[in-house]
């Protein structure tokens, strides 16, 4: 995906994802610092959202926060199910864009009804209706997006709670990584995709997509649907050989990240052979199937996987002549809270 390519330059959405290198060069990993001393004190984070601001963002901090064994318990749940849980000694941190997403609304309105005091939020613009109902509010500093389906935002919220939790557990490591990441970023978003697998999945009745959980693959299965228009389905794990083969069909694809070394025969057995499948894999090493080759970024990984992601989609909805700035349903704000 290139900016100065004509079938690339028309769209909003292509040049939002091409900015994000930029996004992750000059990000303020110092802004949430005062915010990181009151949740330390509380000890337990859940952190919520809908949608795009919440899958990536909170399950890839949840993820590198347990490979690294810091001493805070952190949980993500969508709003309206989080008002069903005991948060009187949590703090609670919300990600919504708009500011107006009515879920978390109707959340922070409970919480501050019941003087609880951690209330933390980060939208896309200043003076927000979440950030009236906050203890404290930021504001993401990527500016404005052009098409419907979010990407650099959902970069820098997921790099907004990778600089919090480390500020949290004292550790300080991102910052001396940044240009690098953004480099790496950078690649992946350009890399060029072999046509034959942009047909192979064009041509898919459903796109899968496998990976750990930590919001990658669940995140892409998402943007398939606003970018590409198809049916798509996330399997966590190995979840891809464990039964839902019964109803694969050999011109759907599987699109895995970051495959696991010793369940690739696996998959090819029960998905290539079985099924008759094409699998198509998105890693930094050879794999034995067709593979999206990606810079190594060690437990930054995930930030890069997701930009070739982006690229492979975009790609695939030029194929299909699609409208990538403009979904028949989809909205900017799923549900807008009405006051």
């Amino acid at each position: 995906m290139h900016a100065n390519v004509d079938r690339y330059a028309p769209y909003g959405l292509v040049r939002d994802m091409l900015a994000t290198p930029d996004v992750i060069r000059k990000f303020d990993v110092h802004q949430m610092a005062d915010t990181a001393k009151q949740i330390a004190k509380a000890g337990k984070l859940l952190l919520t959202g809908e949608g795009s601001s919440r899958i990536f963002p909170a399950k890839s901090a949840i993820a590198h926060a347990r490979r690294q064994g810091w001493p805070i318990t952190l949980h993500t749940e969508a709003g309206r199910q989080a008002r069903e849980y005991s948060l009187k000694d949590w703090a609670v941190f919300a990600l919504s864009n708009s500011g107006r997403t009515a879920e978390v609304i109707g959340l922070f309105n409970e919480l501050q009804a019941a003087g609880h005091n951690d209330r933390f939020s980060l939208t896309a613009f200043a003076g927000s209706k979440l950030e009236s109902l906050s203890t404290k509010g930021y504001t993401l500093s990527c500016g404005p997006e052009g098409a419907v389906a979010a990407t650099k935002s959902v970069m820098e919220q997921a790099l907004f709670y990778r600089a919090l939790l480390e500020a949290v557990a004292g550790v300080s490591t991102l910052e001396s990584r940044l240009g690098s990441l953004a480099d790496a970023v950078n690649t992946a978003l350009t890399v060029d995709v072999p046509q034959e697998i942009t047909q192979k999945i064009a041509k898919a009745g459903t796109i899968y997509w496998a990976g750990r959980n930590e919001g990658v693959a669940e995140e892409l299965t998402l943007k398939s649907n606003e970018i590409t228009r198809k049916p798509a389905d996330y399997l966590e794990g190995t979840y891809a050989v464990h039964g839902i083969e019964e109803v694969m069909n050999p011109q759907d694809v599987l699109l895995w990240v970051d495959p696991y070394a010793e369940s690739e025969q696996k998959f090819a057995d029960v998905l290539s052979r079985g099924v008759g499948m094409t699998i198509v894999a998105i890693a930094s090493r050879p794999t034995q199937f067709p593979t999206i080759l990606i810079p190594e970024a060690g437990d930054l990984n995930p930030f890069v996987q997701m930009a070739a992601g982006w690229n492979v989609l975009v790609d695939v909805g030029i194929q299909l002549g699609i409208d990538l700035d403009k979904p028949q349903r989809a909205r900017k704000v799923g549900n807008e809270f009405v006051g």
